[in-house]
């Protein structure tokens, strides 16, 4: 008997609100939400939503980069320097995705 995630799919609907209200765009919430995860120390889902941030477009790498420099000034030097190394390496990441991709293409 196949068993019905309620409570996953409740939240999954709940987040998906959140993210279409309209007083907010995209961008200004991912910059939120960084901030949060960042002063918080949630580093795992600071990878997630800057892998998101900068695939989906909604921040480009020089705004990760000034992310990074804002952040640092008040979620601390050690907490900034982790948040720089995850930019850094997601940045270089991507862009050797795009160049495999860009290969295959050719």
């Amino acid at each position: 008997m196949e068993t019905v995630d309620s409570f996953g799919m409740m939240a999954e609907r709940m987040f998906a609100d959140i993210w279409s209200r309209g007083a907010l765009s995209v961008k200004e919430r991912r910059l939120l939400l960084l901030g949060l995860l960042v002063g918080q120390g949630i580093d795992e889902q600071v990878e997630v939503q800057l892998d998101t941030a900068l695939r989906a477009g909604d921040l480009d790498e020089s705004e990760l980069r000034e992310v990074v420099v804002f952040l640092t000034h008040y979620a601390g030097w050690t907490r900034g320097s982790r948040l720089n190394n995850q930019v850094e390496d997601l940045i270089e990441r991507v862009r050797r995705d795009r160049s495999d991709r860009r290969d295959l293409g050719g």
